[in-house]
C-alpha cells in the first residue's frame, strides 16, 4: 500500500429544521433547560462533532446495503465480509475503519487497515453566528416537549429541549485518503451516498419529531453535481 493521496471535501450544512445534538451535561438547574445542546468551550458557540456526523452516515449506509442483518446490530467490520459482499459494502468498511482486534487476526487483509474518511468538527459559520445573534439573540433556541395524557388529551411533564435554529449553516470538512490501488471514484460514491441518505433522514436527536433535518451544499460544484445526481 503505496501511493497515498488525499483530498479535502468541504461545504456547508443547512438546517431545514431545529437540531439538537446533546452535550452530556452533568449539571442540571433548577427551571433550567433538560437537555442542552453540545457547545465549543471557547466561544459558546454550537458545533456538529464529527464523531456525529460518521456514526450517522455510516449506520445510514449500512442500513442502506442491509448489512445491519447480519452484523447483530453493531457496525460493519472486515470480519463480516465474504464473496458475495457488495462493493459498497467493502468501501464501507475502508472508508469508516474496522476494529483493532480484526487487524490482528492472521486472515486480515491489510488493504482494510487505514481508515479513509477523516470527518472533522463541523462550526458554525461566522455569517450564521452573525445572523442568529442579529435574529434570536443567541445562538440556540428553548423548545417545550410535551407528553400526552391518553386519557384527557392535555399536555402534561414539560421539558426544554435546546436546538440550534433553523437556517444554521455549519462549514464542514472531510479529508479522503486513497491509495493506488483505490478506486477514489467508487469511494466518494459511496460517501456521497451516505450524504445524501443523510438529507433524507435526520441529524441529531428526536429525528421523528422533525428535528435535525438538514441540506448539504458542496464548494467544488463537480462533487455538488454528482451529490444531486444520486436518486434512491
Amino acid at each position: 500500500m503505496s501511493a497515498l493521496k488525499i483530498k479535502n471535501i468541504t461545504g456547508k450544512i443547512i438546517l431545514k429544521s431545529g437540531l439538537h445534538i446533546g452535550g452530556g451535561d452533568s449539571e442540571m438547574h433548577i427551571g433550567g433547560v433538560d437537555n442542552q445542546v453540545i457547545k465549543d468551550p471557547i466561544t459558546n458557540a454550537p458545533y456538529i462533532p464529527g464523531s456525529s456526523l460518521k456514526g450517522k452516515v455510516r449506520s445510514l449506509l449500512e442500513y442502506y446495503v442491509g448489512s445491519h442483518l447480519k452484523t447483530k446490530k453493531k457496525p460493519l467490520q472486515y470480519e463480516h465480509l465474504n464473496n458475495s459482499s457488495s462493493e459498497t459494502e467493502k468501501n464501507i468498511v475502508k472508508l469508516f475503519g474496522t476494529s483493532g482486534s480484526e487487524k490482528n487476526k492472521d486472515n486480515f487483509d491489510t488493504d482494510f487497515a487505514i481508515t479513509r474518511i477523516i470527518f472533522s468538527d463541523a462550526y458554525l459559520t461566522e455569517e450564521s453566528k452573525k445572523h442568529l445573534q442579529s435574529v434570536v439573540g443567541k445562538f440556540t433556541e428553548i423548545k417545550a416537549e410535551n407528553s400526552i395524557n391518553r386519557i384527557t388529551g392535555t399536555a402534561e411533564s414539560p421539558r426544554f429541549m435546546e436546538r440550534v435554529p433553523r437556517g444554521a449553516e455549519f462549514a464542514f470538512s472531510l479529508t479522503l485518503k486513497t491509495f493506488e490501488n483505490d478506486n477514489y471514484d467508487s469511494f466518494e460514491n459511496t460517501l456521497l451516498t451516505g450524504l445524501k441518505l443523510l438529507t433524507l433522514d435526520a441529524l441529531g436527536g428526536s429525528g421523528s419529531r422533525g428535528y435535525g433535518r438538514v441540506a448539504i451544499e458542496f464548494d467544488d460544484n463537480e462533487i455538488q453535481e454528482n451529490f444531486d445526481n444520486i436518486t434512491f
